[in-house]
């Protein structure tokens, strides 16, 4: 009987402390927060198990965290303003630097979301719509849109720079930058394809006017005194090949031609 009794006292205990814990899942780094709100330097690590009866545990994910802008407006450089861009951002923290970052950095930097904390979320957020910006302004309007691939690689330059200039290249990774969605203005659309339109109107009348220009080349040659004559001489000696090779039977003589020539 008190076998049973302390086997339940046991149990008990258990489940009071593992009510009273926080698991460190992978991909996040965990700070404890003493009852007096003061936030300990020393990361938890992940697997680790820490008990939350007295104070909290905060939790931080450090691993491929996604950043998205949707619908900002660069201007090119050619001063058109975007119709539309969306752009994701994907980052990473250095685990061993959590702490610093939390501690250091004002928390209007960082997104409260349920039981985590997303370090940066908002300083990058400003700087990845700042290197955007200064990304697109490399590029024309009607380019943009086959140039996603540079965009992308200069929008990381952009911010990597903006990280060294704070001293966060150690603490931040900017993993890659994805352009999801880019559109021109509507009107360097429809004036570009008004554009089009016009130079396919002015292709078509230039080589009107060339099969003209030729026609006319050749109705003047075949008319010309020099072609005419050619065209007797050529057709008496096709007459005259046939005649000999017994093809032509009957030859018709043109009106008043004689054997001393034309009769006047």
């Amino acid at each position: 009987m008190k076998i049973n009794k302390l086997l339940s006292i046991v149990i008990l205990a258990a489940a009071v402390l593992a009510s009273g814990c926080t698991r460190i899942e992978t991909g996040s780094v965990g700070l404890r927060q003493g009852f007096d709100k003061q936030v300990s330097t020393t990361e938890l690590q992940p697997g680790t198990f820490n008990q939350t009866m007295v104070g909290e545990v905060l939790l931080f994910p450090v691993r491929d965290i996604s950043l998205k802008l949707n619908d900002i407006h660069p201007q090119t450089s050619d001063s058109s303003t975007l119709a539309d861009m969306d752009i994701t951002v994907i980052y990473s923290i250095n685990p061993a630097q959590v702490g610093e970052l939390y501690n250091s950095k004002s928390r209007g930097m960082h997104v409260y979301e349920g039981s985590e904390i997303f370090l940066m979320y908002n300083y990058l957020t400003t700087i990845a719509n700042s290197a955007a910006v200064k990304a697109v302004q490399k590029h024309k309007a009607l380019a943009v849109m086959g140039a996603r691939g540079d965009i992308e690689i200069e929008i990381v330059g952009f911010m990597n720079d903006a990280l060294k200039t704070e001293k966060l290249e150690g603490s931040i990774t900017i993993k890659q930058v994805q352009v999801a969605h880019v559109a021109p203005a509507q009107s360097i659309i429809d004036s570009a394809n008004l554009a089009i339109s016009a130079q396919n109107d002015l292709n078509t009348k230039n080589v009107g006017v060339e099969i003209a220009r030729k026609d006319a080349e050749i109705q003047h040659m075949l008319s010309s005194p020099q072609n005419i004559e050619y065209m007797k001489a050529k057709s008496a000696l096709n007459i005259s090949e046939g005649v000999k090779e017994g093809k032509v039977q009957t030859i018709l003589i043109p009106h008043g031609l004689t054997m001393y020539g034309n009769t006047k």
